[in-house]
């Protein structure tokens, strides 16, 4: 048997029918299709979806990119067992996905991607806003596309459909290999008929499959974790993909291994966890980074190394470390010139904990001390950055974080992903619950918060969504306050202005770039930016957009006003003034280093002191081999 339907409602119906399952949970696949429509597929998947409104829901975007972080951040917060489509026209609409694709796939988070083409039947060559190519017929902008996507398919022919969207859902559901998947679709084929299979609209349940280890492998970790002396475990996000903290907490107390996180595994453990030793790495915890710096055995779960988690390969500096990687992906679990345990990482720390068990093994009473008590010292830093003298006066970066802090419990979910938000967050906050703290900092990219929290929200419609978001990641991507206005969608927002990329330009001056370009003001008669603040009313801006906004000039007015917009129904934004971008934030430094190169030969002083600094930590680099 056979229906007749168009490319774009055979695959919109088709979306429609796919699952997910693991471990008895039964997920729809494709949950919901994001758009913005124009010519490209306006006549394919826009009349498609209005043809299924009844078995694909549809939200309207502002921004292409914007859109697949929302689809992103849904797909998150769902454990990656479901996700969002996102259809675009031809041109900008398309090229406009690249950046949030390679988030998506950076990330290792599913996203499928519906961009519109130009003509497959080229009845007129060139269309509007086509790239020609004089070397290539078949190139269109599209192929940007290609190295950010995980699977890439132009479906060409109607039939070509068939194979194209089995292995698009292929690997949307496989642990390993997902990201964004990108189907291509020439606007003439969208709108094509053809005489479909029924077989194809049958529903289909993806099982995301979790691996156990090989029992060489197996038994050569054991071996590693029992001839340790001073061990740690890094946990990393795949961690929560798995949904292993439970198998995680089980190991650590078994066996009594101090557990720290990079910022996508913050929250494996919960913060007040004994075996919880905060951020590792250029943004970590003193806690985490001095355990890193004398451990024989770094235990990474779920982690691809990098250079923030290793400090540029400065933190790891026993002269005898070895690393044993526990990850789903073995190009993940042999880096570091590891010993490769390759698994699910939930599969993977069960069986790593019941055959320690056996031996009854577990670190020195010694170690256990020595990491709680430090520990302990570094909350007191904590508390005091947090701690509030002048209930009257401005606050600092911190002690927003520390007004928040205050005020969530277990429930709240927090979003973060640039500027210099993600250092503070990852040294200072105290995730209660293993989804509360949600950064992005795989690509670290401006922009994400906002949609990002429309798509948690979506995905977790009863729970607190918190955006935190600095001046300069706003006003690169605002527009999707209109999406959560219009939808209902009851987001907060803390916007935070410094008057300046704060981040950048702390780092500028530690490189010996004097702040140059970071700051929002105006020139100077010397031409730089070392003038006034720009009188740039961004609460205003969120306001006449339609949302709610509650302005804090002192920590007293904050507290009252963060827990006012908890408690909102509509979405709702409460404006900070903070300290000017040339200041610092109020968080302790940096507990590690981080490479970013430095002028070699320069005449300013500040370069040339910069470089000095700089030769001394490259000199501590080395090669894990």
């Amino acid at each position: 048997m056979t229906v007749r339907l168009t490319v774009a409602q055979a695959l919109v119906r088709f979306l429609a029918a796919q699952f997910t399952e693991r471990d008895g949970e039964r997920r729809r696949l494709i949950g919901a299709t994001w758009g913005i429509f124009g010519h490209g597929n306006v006549a394919g998947i826009g009349q498609a979806l209005v043809e299924y409104a009844d078995v694909m829901p549809y939200h309207q975007g502002r921004n292409e990119q914007s859109m697949v972080h929302a689809a992103v951040g849904y797909a998150r917060q769902s454990g990656r067992l479901s996700t969002h489509a996102v259809t675009t026209s031809i041109g900008p609409g398309a090229t406009n996905l690249v950046t949030g694709a390679a988030l998506a796939t950076i990330n290792h988070l599913p996203v499928l991607l519906l961009p519109g083409d130009t003509f497959a039947a080229r009845p007129a060559d060139p269309v509007l806003q086509q790239l020609e190519v004089p070397y290539a017929g078949d190139v269109s902008v599209n192929d940007s596309l290609r190295p950010v996507s995980r699977y890439f398919d132009r479906v060409t022919r109607p039939e070509a459909l068939v194979p194209a969207a089995l292995q698009a859902m292929r690997v949307l559901t496989d642990p390993v290999e997902t990201g964004a998947v990108t189907l291509a679709l020439p606007q003439d084929v969208q709108a094509e008929a053809y005489d479909w299979p029924e077989e194809f609209f049958a529903e289909r349940t993806w099982a995301v499959r979790r691996p156990g280890a090989d029992p060489t492998e197996l038994a050569e970790a054991v071996r590693a974790v029992r001839a340790a002396r001073r061990p740690m475990i890094v946990a990393g996000g795949g961690v929560h993909h798995s949904r292993a903290e439970s198998a995680l907490a089980e190991f650590a107390e078994t066996t009594g291994i101090p557990v720290a996180s990079t910022q996508a595994g913050k929250g494996s453990l919960p913060y007040d966890h004994p075996q919880d030793v905060g951020g590792i790495g250029h943004t970590g915890t003193a806690t985490a980074d001095e355990l890193a710096r004398a451990a024989d055995l770094v235990i990474g779960v779920g982690t691809r190394w990098t250079d923030f988690t290793t400090a540029s390969n400065t933190l790891f500096a026993s002269g005898n470390v070895r690393f044993l990687n526990l990850n789903i992906a073995p190009y993940d679990g042999h880096k570091m010139a590891g010993l490769a345990l390759v698994a699910d990482a939930r599969s993977g720390l069960t069986e790593l904990t019941d055959a320690l068990r056996l031996h009854g093994h577990r670190v020195d009473d010694e170690h256990l001390a020595g990491y709680t008590r430090a520990k302990e010292r570094w909350e007191q830093r904590v508390d005091a950055v947090y701690a509030v003298h002048d209930p009257d006066a401005r606050p600092t970066q911190a002690q927003v974080l520390g007004a928040l802090d205050a005020l969530v419990d277990e429930r709240d979910v927090i979003i973060n992903a640039a500027g210099s938000l993600p250092g503070d967050l990852h040294k200072l906050w105290r995730a209660r619950s293993y989804d509360q703290y949600h950064l992005e900092y795989g690509y670290s990219c401006m922009g994400y918060e906002i949609p990002a929290a429309i798509g948690v929200k979506l995905a977790a419609p009863d729970r607190p969504v918190w955006a935190l978001v600095g001046d300069g990641t706003y006003l690169m991507m605002p527009t999707e306050i209109v999406t959560a206005v219009q939808e209902g969608i009851a987001i907060k927002m803390v916007l935070v202005q410094n008057h300046g990329y704060a981040s950048i330009g702390g780092l500028s001056e530690s490189v010996g770039g004097e702040r140059f370009g970071t700051a929002y003001r105006f020139r100077s008669d010397d031409g730089t930016y070392t003038g006034a603040p720009l009188p740039v009313d961004l609460a205003a801006n969120a306001e006449s957009l339609g949302m709610r906004v509650l302005r804090a000039r002192t920590v007293r007015d904050l507290r009252t006003a963060l827990a006012e917009a908890r408690a909102a129904d509509t979405p709702t934004c409460v404006y900070v003034e903070t300290e000017t971008a040339d200041t610092v934030s109020g968080a302790p430094e940096a507990q590690a280093w981080w490479d970013v190169p430095v002028a070699e030969t320069a005449t300013r002083p500040s370069a040339v002191k910069a470089r000095e600094l700089y030769e001394r930590h490259v000199s501590t680099r080395r090669r894990h081999l």
